[in-house]
């Protein structure tokens, strides 16, 4: 094992109590922007009964837990045994999820496994060409692939992983935010096609429940806008395999 993948494990063991606190899902506004996330996840991987499909770094579920709505047969695979433990525990009841750890730069799944590709604030954690192509190879081809991931020319973003104290906010020793820029130029070395990478998100997971309509409606327009919307909080990236 790499000394990454050792504290990328070691960091999630110790956050594997509060895991969803820290990754801001738990809030009103965190749900909000969950359940916008999950509908991205169904919409570009086209997540319907009959469909098999993988969710890199599933975590505790959060993700899974929406998704399994499509009737997808979805499996979740996760590097860390504490963060799939509390995904067991929320998704026992669902019959079309599974649940495996593995490491994503090494899956273990034949070729053209899977019609689907897809995951939650998990490839600024990976070797992202090495990741993404492991991703292509389990692909079928025509097959998708759907990430959100947290962009690197968002300021507040840029503070936390470059100037402030990483520990402060939660982040792994290894763990970097990259551009559209730079991930659009991984994806077409490597193959994918229709690559499309929009930035959006201008709601912030800690928003008072009261105010998360206006202010959804708000960034729903900046995100609209060229220019000041590259400074959105996310990236979403979808692409397909040829």
């Amino acid at each position: 094992m790499s000394d990454r993948l050792a504290r990328e494990i070691e960091h999630d063991r110790r956050i594997a109590g509060r895991a969803e606190e820290i990754w801001n899902w738990d809030s009103p506004a965190g749900r909000r922007r969950a359940e916008r996330r999950a509908a991205f996840f169904v919409e570009h991987a086209q997540l319907r009964p009959g469909r098999r499909a993988l969710e890199l770094g599933c975590g505790t579920g959060v993700f899974l837990e929406r998704t399994a709505r499509s009737g997808a047969a979805i499996l979740g695979l996760d590097l860390s045994t504490d963060l799939l433990a509390k995904a067991r525990l929320r998704l026992a009841a669902l019959d079309n999820v599974g649940l495996e750890r593995g490491d994503v730069h090494r899956l273990p799944h034949r070729d053209g496994a899977f019609d689907a590709v897809y995951g939650s604030s998990i490839l600024h954690h990976l070797e992202l060409e090495a990741a993404l192509a492991e991703v292509f190879r389990v692909l079928k081809p025509g097959g998708r692939i759907v990430f959100t991931e947290p962009n690197i020319l968002n300021p507040q973003v840029a503070w936390m992983f470059v100037v402030g104290p990483r520990g402060y906010f939660g982040l792994s020793p290894d763990e970097m935010a990259f551009s559209r820029f730079r991930a659009r130029g991984v994806l077409r070395r490597l193959g994918y096609e229709e690559v499309s990478i929009r930035t959006f998100d201008f709601l912030h997971p800690r928003v008072p429940e009261p105010w998360i309509d206006r202010v959804s409606r708000l960034g729903d327009a900046v995100e609209a806008m060229p220019g000041i919307r590259e400074i959105a909080g996310s990236l979403l990236i979808h692409a397909r395999k040829g």
